[in-house]
């Protein structure tokens, strides 16, 4: 099975600073996300907040940007992802979800998504680069 669409949450994962401040001032999940889109991978925010982030460059980032209050619907349940995995146009069990609430990763493991449960920066690097070995490569 290959993996071909990474997913991500807002708050706690996309706007964890991390370990240390980048000097261009971007988060680090951003590069991170940047280096997937640019080797292929389809990316998704999916929020479950009512508006979206106020990102000049998301377009660079994301594919799909879901969000709860445009959707009508919110993480854990199970449909939030099914929707982001059809916007993305992917199958479910091709994408990784990333979240810092373990019960939102639960909602999307039970989907078929690979779950990543965020700690910290350098833990989900890790676990996404094994994922994505392409990102370990970019």
């Amino acid at each position: 099975m290959e993996l071909n669409g990474l997913v991500l949450d807002y708050g706690g994962v996309m706007t964890d600073p991390g370990e240390a401040i980048d000097p261009g001032g971007e988060f680090p999940m951003a590069s991170v996300v940047r280096r997937a889109r640019h080797a292929g991978i389809r990316t998704a925010l999916l929020s479950n907040a009512d508006t979206g982030p106020e990102w000049p460059d998301r377009s660079e980032l994301f594919d799909v940007i879901v969000l709860s209050g445009v959707v009508g619907m919110a993480k854990p349940d199970v449909e939030i992802y099914r929707l982001t995995a059809r916007k993305l146009g992917v199958a479910p069990y091709t994408c990784v979800f990333v979240d810092d609430l373990r019960s939102n990763v639960s909602g999307a493991v039970a989907t078929g998504m690979v779950g990543v449960h965020h700690s910290s920066i350098s833990a989900t690097i890790a676990e996404l680069e094994i994922l994505f070995p392409v990102l370990a490569r970019c």
